[in-house]
């Protein structure tokens, strides 16, 4: 079943050049690494993240996989429908106990039609549990209450989440080496003579930290990672998660030339002020393409204004990995 669920990717991802104005103005360019297109059903960083861990699971003879989110959780959607797909079945435990007897909203419906069982729990809960994660009573309170389980992460940034994700880098590498040789326009970069170089920084939306963990360790020398927090008052936290992803994945290693903005949350999880609206909504007019607003715009919308205020020297290429396809109320 892993096999049919690998072989359904599209791989490596499309790379899509886009003539923006407000970057073009600024003396830089923009591509778009599609990874919104990897996968129908588990798209995205999602895929990367969550195929090493299904392998995992199924080597180590687990039948349940178990998982936190919130309501809006894409990485629920996405855990279900691999967890379907893989044979697997599914508990995911939903942060907010208010939300049981409401309608579901189509992230949470979607879980559900994929067979997730939903749980939903106090904030107070869910947070002493992820806290207590790693003690050995909770783990067994949580196998008295579901049976053996293979534990995922909130949000999926587990070690080998995040290189799964690094392989978003050789492709991208691998890719750009094709189009320098195939255009002959773009001059040689100062790290070598085609793929990432100094040039280069790419852009992803950070929400556990899984996906800017693997892209900044899998970068050459020179590129840069930027990170673009989609939450609220994460600043600190979200690095320390990003450079213990570092040490548990790359035996104990850290990593240079990578940074995570914190402007550019738009008000916390899952809010889309107008101005993210209206960017949104010009950007999916002038291009063709339908952006998810809660993660992905809000990076696009910090590269912009990054690049208005001269942050990144003319001649750099930025790259915005789009993590995953826009929701249904998108």
């Amino acid at each position: 079943m892993l096999g049919r669920l690998s072989s359904s990717a599209t791989l490596p991802s499309p790379l899509r050049p886009v003539a923006d104005p407000t970057l073009a103005r600024a003396g830089v360019t923009l591509r778009l690494k599609r990874d919104d297109l990897i996968h129908p059903e588990v798209p995205g960083n999602k895929w990367r993240k969550l195929l090493p861990n299904l392998r995992a699971a199924h080597a180590a003879g687990h039948h349940r996989l178990l998982t936190f989110g919130g309501a809006y959780s894409h990485h629920l959607t996405a855990t279900a429908a691999a967890a379907r797909a893989a044979g697997l079945a599914s508990v995911g435990l939903v942060r907010g106990d208010e939300l049981a007897d409401r309608p579901r909203n189509p992230a949470l419906a979607a879980a559900e039609r994929d067979g997730m069982e939903l749980v939903f729990v106090s904030r107070a809960e869910y947070r002493a549990t992820l806290d207590a994660l790693d003690a050995p009573a909770t783990r067994r309170r949580l196998a008295e209450r579901f049976g053996p389980f293979y534990l995922l992460p909130e949000g999926g940034s587990n070690a080998l989440a995040a290189r799964g994700a690094a392989a978003t880098v050789a492709e991208l590498a691998a890719q750009t080496t094709q189009t320098t040789q195939t255009t002959q326009t773009a001059p040689n970069g100062p790290d070598g003579p085609n793929g990432l170089d100094a040039r280069d920084v790419v852009c992803c939306p950070v929400g556990s930290g899984g996906t800017l963990a693997g892209i900044a360790a899998a970068l050459p020398p020179g590129a840069r990672a930027l990170g673009v927090a989609v939450l609220r008052g994460g600043r600190g936290y979200l690095e320390s998660r990003v450079t213990a992803l570092h040490r548990a994945g790359w035996s104990g290693a850290t990593f240079p030339r990578w940074e995570i903005d914190h402007d550019h949350h738009g008000g916390g999880y899952g809010r889309i002020p107008p101005e993210l609206a209206a960017l949104t909504d010009r950007f999916e007019r002038d291009h063709g393409i339908r952006l998810e607003r809660r993660y992905v715009a809000k990076a696009l919308a910090c590269l912009h204004h990054r690049a208005e205020r001269g942050d990144f020297p003319p001649g750099t290429r930025l790259t915005l990995v789009v993590t995953g396809p826009p929701s249904a109320s998108d």
